[in-house]
């Protein structure tokens, strides 16, 4: 598959991913559950959500468009697979179920997912494109520190 085929395949799933996700929290971040929580004072306010999410999904679409090209296995393809179900299930777990610490161990399993990309695919193909997941990986840092505040002081 060429790059462009790659990227918008990546695009649509990755899009298609957070919208399910979106569906999936159920109006989360305007209930009165997710408003009552005594929420991190780092926590940024809700378009920022949105924003960085955008991006984050355009810049590991073009990640995932270089290391596709250089390496594909069904392997690989089980990881992202794996990937986007943990990335979709966190919304629904934490936002609808109220179950924050399962949402904290299934942040968790993703960030460690998206490192083991950063530490594992490091050949010359893929160096400078490795930049494109610290969005990704920035952005989880801060999502975890979120979520493991939620679940100590909620």
């Amino acid at each position: 598959m060429k790059a462009l085929g790659y990227f918008l395949l990546f695009l649509a799933i990755n899009f298609g991913g957070l919208y399910l996700g979106t569906i999936l929290m159920n109006d989360g971040p305007n209930t009165t559950w997710y408003l009552n929580l005594d929420k991190a004072p780092w926590t940024p306010p809700g378009w920022v959500f949105g924003a960085a999410w955008s991006f984050i999904m355009l810049c590991f679409s073009g990640y995932l468009t270089l290391l596709f090209q250089w390496k594909s296995s069904k392997g690989l393809w089980v990881l992202y697979a794996f990937q986007v179900c943990l990335n979709v299930i966190w919304n629904y777990v934490f936002f609808n179920q109220h179950k924050t610490l399962l949402g904290l161990c299934i942040i968790v399993a993703l960030l460690i997912v998206i490192l083991y990309y950063f530490v594992t695919f490091k050949a010359d193909k893929l160096k400078k494109g490795r930049g494109l997941l610290l969005p990704y990986l920035l952005w989880l840092c801060i999502a975890t520190s979120l979520n493991l505040y939620v679940v100590i002081h909620n």
